[in-house]
């Protein structure tokens, strides 16, 4: 990154790792000094929750408050219904009105422990692209909007281009949504004044068709910025576990899963997850990073406070860390950890191990837990656990036991009252 921003998100976002690429470097930073600039980020209802894959540009957002700006969560009501094909190898399932209703509920929690909502000048206000996308026109749409697309430059967009060469299909339904996305970004310039999208990398041919269109059709000048996609240095797309995803909900995913989940952490990332995910100073993270040895383990520690406070809480932050010391360093139970509650009908006669065991979400299927008791990585009770057919049934659940795949997931099954 050769250019020096003199804004102060800007600097911000280049200093911390945040930024892939601008449209304009120059005219956007002189548009951040100028006075305060609305930007979006837009979010698909595809799900009840947001994802450790959204935090990164939710951290943008919150920055872009922080500095003195309006950021806009643009929900995406609409374009939902339709399905961005980006970088994706199938076509996204279709979701009625209802479900995506629903979703946006959920989703909605998230943003409001990140930004400020209101009416002051640089409060964040959320909007729903199905407020301007459910009543469009189509042949006035394709008259108006649509012919100043260019399909040979929609083919050579990378994200449409890597479906292609491997001959994967694209529906003209999905192929819609860059252009419906661009209007978006058209819309909000005309009704609010929007300056800039941001988004992932991966969206870099959308926000670009939306900065030209604006320039098109009402002849302003806007701006696109984009983050790099994320992956862990071992390559592995960041927010994935083996449990699944990493929900930012605690009704998807508990506070003491998701402090665990940043506790794990590789030493090779600290150092720029907590640039990038917390508001520690960067001379901080740097001198954790720097940290070697069993120590890097603090900085873990901290990482995994910092983050879950952001996300649930200082209170949750500092449960989950008492759990993780009473569960690794004392060999105890804790009291918050993931917990499997079976039913007397759920027990019957007796339940086996192996069933336990994908049951708390240890392992994705009972091939795996068989794998993982014959090579020794799973523990009952912290004690090892070879036998492969253990029956558990009432009496051995007269009090909570505690399964372990390692030495870093564990889960207590009880019996319901």
């Amino acid at each position: 990154m050769t250019y020096q921003p003199k804004s102060e998100f800007l600097s911000v976002m280049i200093e911390r790792g945040f930024v892939a690429d601008c449209t304009d470097y120059e005219s956007l930073d002189n548009a951040l000094l100028a006075g305060v600039v609305p930007a979006y980020i837009g979010y698909d209802a595809t799900a009840k929750s947001l994802h450790v894959g959204h935090l990164m540009n939710i951290m943008v957002l919150r920055w872009f408050q922080k500095t003195g700006h309006k950021p806009i969560t643009l929900m995406g009501g609409g374009t939902t219904k339709v399905g961005d094909p980006s970088f994706r190898s199938d076509e996204r399932p279709l979701l009625d009105a209802e479900a995506i209703d629903n979703n946006i509920a959920g989703m909605q929690k998230v943003f409001a422990k990140y930004l400020s909502y209101g009416e002051a000048e640089n409060d964040a206000i959320m909007l729903n692209n199905a407020e301007w996308l459910d009543n469009l026109n189509y042949l006035e749409f394709l008259r108006d909007i649509g012919r100043h697309f260019s399909v040979n430059r929609m083919l050579s967009f990378e994200s449409v281009k890597s479906r292609l060469d491997r001959e994967q299909s694209l529906s003209f339904l999905e192929f819609n949504y860059m252009i419906l996305q661009a209007y978006d970004f058209l819309e909000l310039n005309d009704r609010y004044g929007c300056l800039l999208q941001m988004g992932g990398s991966d969206q870099w041919g959308n926000i670009v068709n939306g900065v030209d269109l604006t320039r098109r059709v009402l002849d302003n000048t806007i701006f696109g910025l984009t983050t790099p996609l994320l992956t862990t240095s071992d390559g592995r797309k960041m927010g994935k576990s083996q449990g699944g995803a990493i929900w930012l909900n605690e009704d998807m995913l508990s506070p003491y899963e998701f402090w665990q989940f940043w506790r794990n952490t590789t030493d090779a990332d600290v150092g720029r997850f907590l640039k990038i995910f917390t508001e520690l100073s960067v001379e901080e993270c740097d001198r954790l990073a720097a940290l070697e040895g069993s120590a890097i383990n603090d900085a873990k520690i901290i990482l995994a406070n910092e983050v879950t406070s952001l996300c649930h809480g200082s209170e949750a932050a500092k449960t989950a860390e008492a759990t993780a010391r009473e569960v690794f360093e004392k060999g105890g139970i804790g009291d918050d950890l993931p917990t499997v509650t079976l039913t007397a009908d759920d027990l019957g006669d007796g339940v086996s191990i192996v069933q336990l065991i994908v049951k708390a979400g240890l392992v994705k299927s009972g091939k795996e837990a068989k794998r993982l008791i014959s090579e020794n990585g799973a523990k009952l009770n912290d004690e090892p656990l070879t036998n492969a057919g253990l029956m558990i049934d009432a009496a051995a659940l007269a009090t909570p036991i505690k399964l372990s795949a390692g030495k870093k997931r564990h889960a207590l099954v009880q019996l319901a009252g």
